[in-house]
């Protein structure tokens, strides 16, 4: 079992930045590919970025120039820098770890996922 903690939400105006965190912890041989995701109300969850164990990543249109993906894995922990945010980012943040080589952005690769962090942009 992987356990999986974000941080890092908050409130922002537009334009301005925030930066996620996920630490994870329990059976970490578990996160070869880990993501983000996110689920704006009445919308289904987004896979928006994803990397795997070597640090090939993934990032969807939608997010792709503004926000980056990175890990740590000495630290066991997934972050993901937003910048130039936009009210439509606006949306419950979730980090997610799978046991694929490979990652994606689909909701079924993932096996473990944290609580969310709300970023709220106006």
């Amino acid at each position: 079992q992987v356990q999986l903690v974000e941080s890092g939400g908050g409130s922002v105006q537009a334009g301005g930045s925030l930066r996620l965190s996920c630490a994870a912890s329990g059976n970490t041989y578990k996160t070869y590919s880990m993501a983000w995701f996110r689920q704006a109300p009445g919308k289904e969850r987004e896979g928006i970025a994803c990397i795997n164990w070597t640090g090939s990543k993934t990032h969807a249109d939608s997010v792709k120039s503004r926000f980056t993906i990175s890990r740590d894995n000495a630290k066991n922990t997934l972050y993901l820098q937003m910048n130039s945010l936009k009210p439509e980012d606006t949306a419950m943040y979730y980090c997610a770890a799978g046991s694929s080589r490979y990652c994606g952005l689909g909701t079924s690769a993932y096996g473990s996922w944290g609580q969310g962090t709300q970023v709220t942009v106006s």
